[in-house]
C-alpha cells in the first residue's frame, strides 16, 4: 500500500475551499474531503497579525498526490501563498486506509470513454 496523508487547506471562502476539494476527488488526488467552516484563523502576514474566519478542509490521499494538489491550490488558490500541509497517517482502520489508497492510485485515473 502507497503511503497516506492528512492534507489541510485553509481559504477565505469556504464555498471556493468546498469546490475545490470537490474537484480534487472528482479527480481522484483525494479519495475524500471533510470540511469545516467556519474556523478562526490567527496568522502573520508581511509583518501584520490577521484574524479572520475560514474554512479548513481535510483531504484524505496517497503521499504521491500531494505535489499534485500543492501545484493546484498554488494555480487556483485566492492567496498568494495558501496554506498547504500534509500529516502522514500512520495507522487506521486497514479497510479505510486500502480504500484511500485504492481511490487515489495512479492506475485508476484514467476515465473511460464512449463505447466504439
Amino acid at each position: 500500500m502507497s503511503e497516506l496523508c492528512e492534507v489541510v487547506i485553509t481559504a477565505p471562502d469556504p464555498d471556493w475551499l468546498y469546490a475545490f476539494a470537490r474537484s480534487l476527488v472528482e479527480d481522484r488526488l483525494a479519495a475524500s474531503a471533510h470540511n469545516y467552516t467556519p474556523v478562526r484563523s490567527i496568522y502573520r502576514w508581511q509583518g501584520q497579525v490577521y484574524e479572520r474566519a475560514e474554512g479548513r478542509v481535510s483531504l484524505y490521499t496517497s503521499r504521491d498526490r500531494v505535489p499534485a494538489i500543492v501545484a493546484r491550490a498554488k494555480s487556483e488558490h485566492p492567496y498568494e501563498v495558501p496554506g498547504v500541509s500534509a500529516r502522514p497517517i500512520i495507522d487506521g482502520n486497514p479497510d479505510y486506509l486500502a480504500w484511500i489508497a485504492k481511490e487515489t492510485d495512479t492506475a485508476n485515473t484514467h476515465t473511460p470513454g464512449p463505447s466504439t
